[in-house]
């Protein structure tokens, strides 16, 4: 299976991509949906992470509270490592499974911290959405209701935009209209085609 990582910052555009890949049957593997589905009730990511972090992380009606985790792990490297050890090969594990059995002759993993978890090597290609930081910003602003102050302050929790363009096999700029992004995402979807060894993209 050809592979195809697909990545950008906050407010860059990439849920959209992912779903005008779909639009065209491309399989999308999306790894917050994964991350969610493996600490959902009854899994055994969700009981380890009681176990590691007490009962306290748990919602009423069973759910991972994911506030309170986030209150536990934001100020704690050894709890975020410990965290991240539960998580990842987990997410890991079941993303591999998803890929191994999608099917057509490509399949999109969106993964918005592809950069930060060095996860480049498990792609063929690497696809990055990117659009001017002051965009960025302007988005993130209207989306979260926040002013710039804090909109900076969750871009910077992030990689740097060079870090992400440094991966980048492939980029999409985002920063013109609807009919724009289609065009550079149909685009792609013929060269993956071709990649991938269908001889459907000519």
């Amino acid at each position: 299976m050809f592979k195809v990582g697909l990545t950008g910052g906050i407010a860059s555009g990439k849920s959209r991509v992912a779903d005008l890949f779909a639009a065209l049957g491309v399989t999308v593997i999306d790894s917050d949906v994964i991350a969610r589905e493996v600490v959902a009730p009854g899994s055994e990511g969700l009981a380890a992470i009681v176990q590691r972090f007490g009962p306290t992380v748990l919602a009423a009606d069973g759910q991972l509270d994911r506030r309170a985790l986030r209150l536990i792990v934001f100020s704690d490297p050894a709890a975020r490592h410990d965290l991240e050890a539960i998580t990842h090969p987990r997410i890991r594990s079941r993303m591999a499974l998803l890929n191994q059995t999608a099917p057509g002759p490509y399949v999109i993993n969106a993964i918005p911290l592809l950069a930060e978890t060095g996860g480049r090597r498990d792609f063929d290609r690497v696809l990055v959405v990117d659009c001017p930081e002051a965009l960025q910003i302007v988005r993130v602003m209207a989306r979260d209701h926040i002013d710039e102050k804090a909109a900076r302050a969750v871009l910077a929790a992030q990689a740097p935009r060079a870090a992400r363009l440094a991966i980048a096999d492939d980029i999409i700029v985002n920063d013109g209209d609807l009919e724009a992004l289609e065009t550079a995402v149909r685009s792609l979807h013929r060269r993956y085609l071709e990649l991938a060894g269908t001889g459907l993209g000519s």
